[in-house]
């Protein structure tokens, strides 16, 4: 239930405090004098849409604040959010800036608007005025009548069904266009992977090859430098003494000096050393001028293989030889993806197939269901009625086959007659008054299954006056016994029946609401009766309206 509401800036609204307690709560006051402009502000802090207009002139910003009763719905949505649910009150706020940008919270914690929106949802329901619209509106027929058949939870399971069912539609749409697309392609992607599978690509070859055919291409004179180095360094002529023998001489010269030179020890080292290098460098020369291939066999297949991987970097775009391994690589994916594609779309084509025979059974449970609460709901609406002075009105819910969706496969259609006779759709066949009465009676009904801690009703009574409007309180006022109903009304027979009375007036442009006392109350319920002159009558007439 809403426990206050707190107004600052709003509008017309200065400053504005109020507490309300259970039960049927009356908001009343001359026409213009901010009953619509409190409703709004309410319907601001719930998530309504904001606007600078709603800023007034005493500050930069409007505050709305209100304080509501915590159930386990509301706890459900504020875990989801990650916002506290330990106490039992729940406290909204909105500002809205001079610019139009608004601010939430709840429980001092910002929150998104359609957090506000969600909560609003299980805390507060409002019927404004035009709201009889709502029975051309197809969502809320059949929220009414699954409501009294006990259909919600089993709508739930039909449109988690439904989401399923368009997610496998997406999930089958999606790999057929693309077994479609490998389908176009894959001779070609064939031809293309085929080409570089025969190719035998191996990462770092080209760099091997190219100093091969280098070598190769120079291999003649290449082998003429090493035999001339081989010559020089271990000479056949005995005319010209080898470097490596003159060393080793010198070094026992040197040797001999030592004797003397100590310096020279050292020496002579040095020069066993460098005998000894070269003795190795001549050894290497040696083995690398016999192992020289002077071969031109050798040399075409070098350049042929050369040649082909020249082809291939300029036919695939590619600057090495590892891209074009990378590009081998992603085309045996696509090649063997073709081939995973049809056991993927057999695959969703089934689990497609499972999850429409799943939300049809949903579907058919659902159809009974509603067929099942159809009569019961629209002689319980009808009943309603008759207690509203629509002695001879007729009522029935009809169901018509509708395209399979999240709500299942029916349309809910209100059929109405006051006379008892041919019956219509009940938005062509009522009238505004009757059109009231059968809105308050839908929504009575509702009431009865769906937990809604707070309802209001603005000026639900619009187009009926008399007995009929006696009536029409004393519903709300049964509905006031059990749950927390707000109505704003013009009619003295409705805002009798209220537990509390809150008068809206305005005074020096500003609006202000006051709870009325039991003088004030029947002041308040004169001058509905009478106008602007308050009579004795019309005083004597309120104290019998409060007393009934």
């Amino acid at each position: 239930m809403l426990y206050s509401l707190s107004v600052s800036n709003y509008i017309l609204i200065g400053s504005l405090e109020t507490c309300f307690p259970e039960g049927l709560i009356i908001i009343s006051g001359e026409t213009g004098a901010g009953k619509s402009i409190l409703l709004g502000a309410l319907s601001l802090v719930l998530g309504a849409k904001a606007d600078a207009s709603m800023v007034g002139p005493a500050g930069e910003n409007c505050v709305v604040e209100a304080e509501f009763g915590m159930d386990e719905a509301v706890r459900r949505i504020l875990a989801d959010a990650d916002l506290p649910c330990e106490d039992d009150r729940l406290v909204l706020r909105r500002t809205v800036g001079r610019s139009g940008r608004s601010r939430s919270f709840a429980n001092d914690e910002p929150v998104s608007v359609n957090v506000l929106q969600e909560l609003s949802a299980c805390l507060v329901d409002i019927h404004s005025q035009h709201q009889t619209l709502l029975l051309q509106d197809a969502r809320f027929r059949m929220e009414a009548l699954d409501l009294h058949a006990g259909c919600t939870q089993l709508r739930e399971a039909c449109a988690e069904a439904w989401n399923q069912v368009l997610l496998n539609r997406r999930n089958l749409a999606e790999l057929e266009e693309r077994l479609a697309a490998a389908r176009d392609q894959q001779e070609y992607n064939q031809s293309r992977w085929q080409r570089l599978e025969e190719a035998k690509l191996v990462a770092g070859e080209l760099e091997s090859l190219e100093a091969e055919q280098k070598q190769l291409a120079h291999a003649e004179e290449i082998r003429e430098t090493l035999c001339a180095a081989a010559a020089l360094l271990s000479p056949t002529d005995d005319s010209q003494p080898a470097p490596a023998l003159q060393l080793r001489e010198s070094a026992k010269l040197l040797e001999k000096a030592a004797r003397f030179i100590p310096d020279m020890q050292g020496l002579s080292e040095r020069l066993t050393s460098a005998r000894l290098e070269v003795e190795d460098i001549a050894a290497e020369v040696d083995t690398a001028s016999a192992r020289m291939d002077v071969s031109p066999d050798r040399l075409q297949q070098v350049e042929d293989r050369l040649s082909l991987l020249y082809g291939l970097f300029q036919k695939y775009g590619a600057p090495s030889v590892e891209e074009l391994i990378a590009e081998r690589d992603r085309l045996s994916g696509l090649v063997l993806d073709a081939t995973a594609l049809v056991t993927g779309v057999e695959e969703a084509r089934k689990a497609q197939e499972a999850s429409e025979k799943a939300h049809e059974d949903l579907c058919g449970q659902l159809h009974a269901k509603r067929l099942a609460g159809s009569k019961p709901f629209a002689a319980s609406v009808e009943t309603l009625l008759h207690g509203l002075d629509l002695d001879r009105a007729t009522f029935e819910v009809v169901l018509e086959d509708a395209v399979p969706g999240a709500n299942g496969r029916d349309a809910v259609h209100f059929l109405f007659s006051s006379t008892g006779q041919i019956k219509a759709d009940v938005a062509k066949a009522a009238s505004g008054g009757e059109l009231s009465r059968i809105m308050l009676s839908i929504k009575a009904e509702m009431a009865r299954f769906k937990h809604m801690p707070t309802l209001v009703f603005d000026e639900i009574d619009s187009g009926v006056s008399g007995g009929t409007a006696d009536k029409m309180g004393r519903l709300v006022c049964e509905m006031g016994r059990s749950m927390q109903v707000f109505a704003i009304t013009h009619l003295p027979q409705v805002a009798a029946k209220g537990n509390a009375h809150y008068l809206v007036s305005k005074a020096s442009g500003s609006t202000t609401v006051t709870q009325l006392d039991g003088e004030g109350r029947v002041q308040e319920l004169a001058r509905m009766l009478s106008g602007s002159t308050i009579t004795p009558e019309a005083i004597a007439n309120a104290k019998a309206l409060l007393k009934a």
